[in-house]
């Protein structure tokens, strides 16, 4: 990213901005932003920049895959503003929050293994209910199966967890097979620490994927993101330390 600058050598804003293919225009808002230090000007108003500004850049364009533009800008403005503290605030924070995205998908593998053990939901052919598939359930015993109470079962299907039909004759909620495994991995999900807003779009999912295997390839995916954000977090704290060494 960008050429090697001796100490005292002067940029233009066009040099800087070829450096690191940008336009002028985007180094001058970084500027404004506080991404980058005050430019120095000529006696003709001209912008010139040095090494230390360009260290400035490569130390945001870094930040920005781990931290997020917006997070990557406030770190970088507390920088230079002297507000080093406020700055580790910043990342300290972009680190838990990655742990609890780890976390959190952790648990949903570990929900979906668990029912995928105990319910067999991992193929198209589970997630489609049939007369052999086993007896349907009542709120009350499938509540007390699954260690519930029955009105926590009547809140899910108000959240649209588990959609149970009604019997003609009595009108109970009747709960047959895919309703017992929807209402299962989100028991699994609610143990985890999962809202109710946020499993039913899982839920949602597993049910237009035809059941829990065609989701590894998201959850793959999700992994992968995690990591990538990891690694870039890395790369980011590399560039800031060499920033914050040149700065002094």
């Amino acid at each position: 990213m960008g050429r090697n600058l001796q100490n005292g050598e002067r940029l233009r804003p066009v040099d800087l901005a070829r450096g690191h293919g940008l336009s002028t225009q985007a180094v001058r808002n970084y500027e404004e932003a506080g991404i980058l230090p005050a430019a120095d000007r000529t006696p003709n108003g001209y912008r010139t920049y040095t090494s230390l500004h360009a260290g400035a850049l490569r130390a945001f364009l870094a930040l920005v895959p781990g931290h997020g533009h917006q997070t990557a800008t406030s770190i970088m403005r507390a920088v230079n503003q002297g507000a080093i503290d406020e700055a580790f605030r910043l990342i300290d924070e972009s680190h838990a929050q990655l742990l609890d995205d780890r976390r959190t998908l952790q648990a949903v593998e570990s929900a979906l293994r668990d029912l995928e053990s105990t319910t067999g939901y991992g193929s198209v052919a589970a997630a489609a209910p049939d007369a052999s598939s086993g007896p349907d359930r009542f709120i009350g015993p499938l509540a007390e199966e699954l260690g519930i109470r029955p009105a926590t079962l009547r809140k899910w299907e108000r959240a649209g967890l588990v959609r149970p039909r009604r019997d003609a004759l009595t009108g109970y909620r009747v709960y047959d097979e895919s309703d017992v495994r929807d209402a299962r991995l989100a028991h699994q999900l609610r143990r985890g620490g999962y809202l109710l807003e946020q499993i039913a779009p899982l839920i949602a999912q597993v049910r237009s994927a035809g059941g829990l295997e065609p989701l590894e390839a998201a959850l793959s995916d999700w992994r992968g993101r995690v990591s990538a954000r990891g690694r870039a977090m890395l790369t980011g704290a590399a560039e800031l330390e060499a920033y914050l060494r040149e700065r002094g």
